[in-house]
């Protein structure tokens, strides 16, 4: 069963786009751990709070 699967998912083209999606988004996940994860500071931090800040507040002003 397995393995019938894993050979459907190599000649599907569209499983392999998917598969590097999935990867392209573990990687996201880790870079935003390794930023927040322990405490959180350095320029990383500082970039991606004052980025979030940034949106959150326009979001708030269009919405208001």
């Amino acid at each position: 069963m397995v393995t019938e699967t894993l050979k459907r998912l190599r000649d599907n083209e569209d499983g392999v786009v998917s598969f590097e999606y999935v990867i392209v988004a573990a990687c996201i996940v880790a870079a935003v751990a390794a930023a927040f994860g322990t405490g959180g500071s350095g320029p990383i931090v500082d970039a991606l709070s004052s980025a979030i800040s940034s949106v959150a507040s326009k979001v708030t002003s269009a919405i208001g």
